[in-house]
């Protein structure tokens, strides 16, 4: 067919064409949205509800009304096996579409968190939920709730009494009320007690109302503790606090009762208001002080066994519930400070003489020396003044040294009965606690128990020696030791110490003398009775140049006496000499008067 000849139509409208396709557009959208209004509204991380198109090993198609179906894995549905095509599903829009244009869908996320809209209404509304407790943890279950949620349930809100034994719950299913949710980490705490306690405060309130003091109850240990035991007497706890279990001292609660025992408790007190009962089962049984021996007197001797030590004294249970005091001064005749731990441990079986015996107050007091000699009573026999021992240094005053010469026996030695010679500030410097020392009698007071002892006296006075040998004026070597604002301390021979005031330090060269320095030092003063030695290093040298003065002004004396009885020679011969001789008589008694001047 020849084209080139074809001529358009005059008449043709093209807009006509145009606006015929602006109407098909216009109608293929109208019907686009018309179709989309068919689908469900939802959005993105939204729980909603499907319907299970086909379900197979590997996965479960779901419709939820969009233009395409959604697919769950199988496995999100094995809870419940009996899920078929049809079934209404909850899920959980993950992704409308994902990089294949699948919808994405969790039956599994939306259980959980339909399961945490419901624990929270229920823990909001306090709702009593229903739980399977799945396992054992430390400190309490781990209980299932809403299918998927794992709470805790602590060993304490498991019952109203204490639970030894978890594993007896486990797998059971039981109550519960929702007590606490930590949303930041999507902890669940529940409690089955929390459903039982009101009923029972309840209880609790209608069984006090009933109680009275004295009331003897039958009730069943429930739990033991340091301090007590407490007793379920049937919807509510009393408690027995240690000191009314026993008459006698115990350590610990266990030595009496023992878990789910039952046993008779007698009502001291109870407070109504907070629902505290106060119990006592040795009250059921006659003090032991009732049942002492009747015969039982001051002065006997009896047994028992140490049960409390303090410092002051030790405690001896005589009978169950019975016990005297043995005070820390009755334990030995010694009289320095000890502690009761020194002689006695618990436990221990002693015998002792009662002392004090008060019925009426129960209180009893003991003694342990009473059963061994007094070692005073034939003390001046033992030790007569003069003799001498061996005593053992006890303790330090500023005034002398306490020692022992036998268990019960001190003697003081007083700190001027230490040494002859030394003088000692303290008793420390001469010897230390624990050292053996060897002493001498120097009085007895056996009434007051009083021994004076001496050590120097083990020596015969060197005093009366060094008297001989330090005569006053005498001149000795000494050394310094120290010196102060008053003088020195200077060494001796023979030890001996003396002392030279700060005036008599002074040397020849004008200088003092110091600490350390030998010198040569005279004797000023001697005092036997007193021990006392002045001493001056001065003296010394200071003598011994106004000696040297002495002979010096002695011959100038003679030599003036001398020149004065010339020149009265030569007067008298001027009278008969010369006049010649007048000039050399004159000039010799101008020289003689310059040399008697000293020109």
């Amino acid at each position: 067919m020849d084209y080139k000849n074809v001529q358009p139509l005059a008449d043709f409208d093209w807009n006509a064409i145009d606006e015929k396709e602006e109407r098909s557009n216009a109608a293929s959208q109208q019907m686009v949205d018309a179709y989309e209004k068919t689908f469900n509204a939802f959005t993105e991380q939204e729980v909603i509800e499907g319907t299970i198109v086909s379900v197979n090993d590997r996965e479960a198609v779901v419709n939820i009304g969009f233009k395409s179906d959604g697919v769950i894995p199988a496995s999100e549905l094995r809870y419940n096996p009996d899920f078929k095509a049809g079934d209404k599903i909850e899920v959980f829009v993950e992704s409308q579409e994902d990089a294949n244009g699948q919808l994405l869908l969790s039956h599994k996320k939306a259980r959980i968190l339909k399961s945490w809209e419901r624990v929270n209404q229920a823990f909001e509304n306090e709702e009593i939920i229903t739980g399977h407790i799945k396992s054992r943890t430390k400190g309490g279950l781990i209980v299932t709730v809403f299918d998927n949620i794992e709470a805790f349930l602590p060993g304490s809100q498991i019952d109203v009494k204490p639970i030894r034994d978890y594993d007896v719950f486990v797998d059971k299913t039981m109550e519960f009320k929702v007590v606490k949710i930590n949303h930041e980490y999507h902890n669940v705490v529940v409690s089955h007690k929390a459903l039982i306690e009101a009923e029972l405060e309840a209880q609790k309130a209608e069984i006090i109302s009933h109680l009275e003091k004295g009331q003897v109850l039958e009730g069943v240990v429930k739990n033991i503790t340091s301090y007590g035991v407490f007793i379920d007497l049937g919807g509510v706890d009393g408690l027995i606090h240690i000191t009314d279990l026993s008459w006698g001292r115990i350590s610990h609660p266990e030595e009496v009762v023992h878990l789910d025992e039952k046993l008779n408790v007698v009502i001291l007190d109870f407070d109504e208001a907070k629902h505290r009962i106060a119990l006592g089962l040795k009250q059921l049984t006659p003090h032991p002080w009732e049942a002492l021996d009747p015969n039982l007197k001051e002065g006997d001797v009896i047994k028992g066994k140490v049960v409390v030590i303090a410092d002051y004294g030790a405690f001896v249970e005589v009978v169950p519930g019975v016990e005297g005091l043995v005070h820390v001064s009755e334990m030995s005749w010694s009289q320095h400070l000890r502690s009761a731990q020194d002689f006695l441990k618990v436990g221990q079986e002693i015998e002792a003489k009662v002392l004090t015996l008060n019925r009426e107050e129960r209180k009893m007091s003991l003694g342990i020396k009473q059963l061994m000699p007094d070692p005073w009573l034939n003390i001046v026999e033992k030790y007569p003044v003069g003799s001498k021992h061996t005593a053992t240094v006890r303790n330090f005053t500023n005034f002398g040294i306490f020692v022992e010469l036998e268990e019960g026996v001190d003697g003081l030695i007083h700190i001027s009965d230490l040494s002859w010679s030394k003088k000692i500030k303290h008793p420390a410097e001469f010897t230390k606690i624990g050292d053996s020392i060897e002493v001498v009698v120097l009085e007895v007071d056996a009434e007051n128990r009083r021994l004076s002892l001496g050590h120097k006296q083990l020596e015969d006075n060197p005093w009366d020696v060094y008297e001989s040998l330090f005569t006053i004026g005498s001149v000795h070597k000494g050394t310094i030791q120290s010196v102060n604002d008053k003088g020195a301390t200077v060494t001796l021979p023979y030890d001996v110490e003396g002392f030279a005031p700060m005036r008599y330090l002074d040397k020849a060269d004008k200088s003092k003398a110091k600490a350390g320095e030998t010198l040569d030092f005279k004797v000023l003063e001697f005092s036997k009775e007193s021990k006392k030695i002045i001493l001056s290093h001065s003296r010394t040298w200071q003598e011994g140049a106004a000696e040297e003065r002495a002979t010096v002004e002695s011959d100038e004396a003679k030599a003036e006496r001398a020149t004065k009885k010339t020149v009265k020679k030569i007067n008298d011969q001027l009278e008969k000499t010369t006049l010649g001789d007048l000039d050399v008589l004159a000039n010799l008694k101008a020289d003689l008067e310059k040399e008697k001047k000293g020109e």
